[in-house]
């Protein structure tokens, strides 16, 4: 009996360590999970994609040996950083040494961790390139060819080749423990883990990236999502919180939001790319269909809600942010909007030099619009 009781206890002890652990490992995800619900009764936070790295009339990225630092067109616009800064791994699987973007992984490390360290809140994206077209089968991840890039359609069988018992699984293996590498990297000034907002296969439902909508069935994008969820999990990766981010649609119903979600269990964060590449008139009809069908559907599930991408290319209405997307984000309970980058021959948000500068003020100044200084040890 004396044996029996002590192997009770023996199990009970094992139990709550290992309860113990599971909570220490989620806690830096779930810590930041409760960072955005509290920082949503205060407003929504402005983000901006690739933000201390280049800018309309500047680069930081062009010469490695001196690289400038400590710059950003928001700051330069507003006198202070966004609130979330965002930033790809695009490359990172085929062991180059600078993004999609051309920006050094060396430096997306270090800023990342810098805006981490300010304060901020980060979101990473990845957009890997087609494994099909840019490694035939045989071949290494080492090789490279000038087709193969996320947007190379050309194949339609890219999703099934890289899940088990596809011609590619093994490439697509190793890609995922790239991504896990440097991910396991992203550590602050006292080593521990740096919370990310991890978003990838966004867009989904398009057809524009190899795992768009034409390009696999449901059931092989939920394989993909939890082929790469479970592989980084694996590693130990408890720090990312996972946005599931699809395109703007307008015409979203439960049926077919549900058919490619990968589940209350996988997705803390549902976001939506919504750009205005057309009319006003239709953008902001097809916006506010799109989330009034989200905030009900991250309501009843209790997930997160954000805009992760947004903009008007190159800003050709100089009011557009507080005439049109204000007026429509201040309708929801989003946690934050992210304007995609600023590139010298497509940008999508403020500078000193543009028009737009004052409008973004005017931005920056409503108590609702969150930016660094509006989050800053406000946990």
């Amino acid at each position: 009996m004396k044996t029996y009781i002590i192997y009770i206890i023996g199990v009970a002890l094992l139990m709550v360590g290992c309860a113990t652990k599971d909570v220490k490992e989620k806690a830096v995800a779930d810590q930041l999970a409760e960072r955005l619900q509290a920082l949503q009764q205060k407003g929504y936070m402005m983000g901006h994609q690739d933000d201390p790295f280049y800018g309309i009339t500047w680069s930081g990225i062009d010469d490695p040996q001196k690289p400038e630092t400590g710059r950003s067109d928001v700051k330069e616009t507003v006198g202070d950083y966004p609130a979330v800064m965002g930033f790809d791994l695009g490359g990172i699987e085929m062991d180059d040494a600078k993004n999609l973007d051309s920006v050094p992984f060396s430096r997306i490390h270090d800023e990342l961790i810098a805006h981490h360290e300010r304060g901020g809140i980060v979101t990473v994206s990845w957009h890997p390139r087609n494994p099909v077209t840019t490694i035939p089968h045989g071949g290494t991840a080492g090789q490279k060819f000038p087709e193969g890039s996320a947007w190379d359609v050309s194949d339609s069988t890219v999703v099934a080749s890289v899940l088990p018992g596809g011609s590619h699984f093994e490439v697509f293996q190793k890609w995922i423990q790239k991504v896990g590498d440097f991910l396991l990297t992203l550590k602050d000034k006292d080593g521990k883990p740096v919370p990310v907002i991890f978003r990838p296969w966004h867009e989904n439902n398009g057809s524009w990236f190899w795992w768009g909508q034409k390009w696999c069935s449901d059931s092989e994008f939920h394989a993909l999502w939890c082929l790469l969820q479970d592989g980084l999990n694996s590693r130990g990766l408890s720090n990312l919180l996972w946005s599931y981010s699809p395109n703007l649609d307008g015409q979203w119903t439960e049926e077919r939001f549900l058919a490619r979600y990968p589940g209350n269990e996988r997705v803390t964060l549902i976001g939506e790319d919504a750009y205005q590449w057309g009319t006003e008139e239709d953008f902001v009809k097809q916006l506010n269909a799109d989330l009034t069908f989200l905030s009900d559907f991250a309501k009843k599930n209790g997930k997160l809600l954000a805009m992760t991408e947004c903009g008007l290319k190159n800003m050709t209405d100089s009011t557009w942010w507080t005439r049109v997307l204000k007026p429509q984000m201040d309708k929801y309970p989003i946690s934050y909007f992210m304007l995609w980058r600023n590139y010298k021959e497509e940008y999508f948000g403020p500078s000193p030099e543009l028009p737009c500068a004052d409008d973004f003020k005017k931005l920056y100044e409503a108590k609702n619009v969150l930016f660094l200084k509006d989050i800053k040890d406000k946990e």
